[in-house]
């Protein structure tokens, strides 16, 4: 099925819109997945707020002209599927953790940054915790040394009462 002109800038304004929005491309070779795996890879990735698409080459690398993506534009060859992703790792998580129990999608790169990232580079992105996770994190680690700091505040507490108490006794009992 061939695109006329208005369709094929129509399609390069859509991508070239996601690529301004993004922080994150990542390519994966697609040969071979059935069409069940596809929906389910699809609907993955929209739950996530990745954005899949399978483009001709020829009109993603002209999308992408201009953009942080442009570095990947010479690797868009052979039937590509393109995740596009405004979190740094989501696209990159989505399409690892599918590549993972299918062996027939392969990533064959992407970018992140203005920088190229090779299958390991994506492999890597995608083992990084979401931002959610690295928050609770952080807050985990602010927390801690006020806690710490409360514990040995009420140990302190209780032993000066404790030992209060004893110095009472003492005296009850010497009197």
């Amino acid at each position: 099925m061939s695109l006329n002109r208005s369709e094929k800038e129509a399609v390069i304004s859509d991508v070239t819109g996601l690529a301004a929005k993004a922080q994150t491309l990542v390519m994966a070779e697609y040969r071979g997945v059935t069409v069940a795996d596809m929906t389910k890879l699809r609907s993955n990735a929209r739950s996530n707020g990745v954005t899949l698409s399978v483009l001709k080459n020829s009109l993603a690398r002209r999308a992408v002209a201009g953009s942080a993506f442009e570095v990947v534009s010479d690797q868009m060859t052979g039937p590509l599927i393109y995740g596009f992703s405004v979190d740094a790792v989501a696209a990159a998580k989505v399409v690892a953790e599918f590549a993972k129990t299918n062996d027939k999608l392969v990533i064959r790169g992407g970018a992140y940054g203005g920088k190229a990232l090779d299958v390991n580079g994506v492999k890597q992105l995608a083992s990084i915790p979401s931002k959610e996770v690295l928050l609770a994190q952080l807050l985990g680690l602010m927390q801690s040394p006020i806690s710490r700091t409360a514990r040995v505040l009420a140990a302190i507490a209780e032993k000066k009462g404790a030992g209060a108490a004893d110095v009472a006794s003492a005296e009850a009992v010497a009197a």
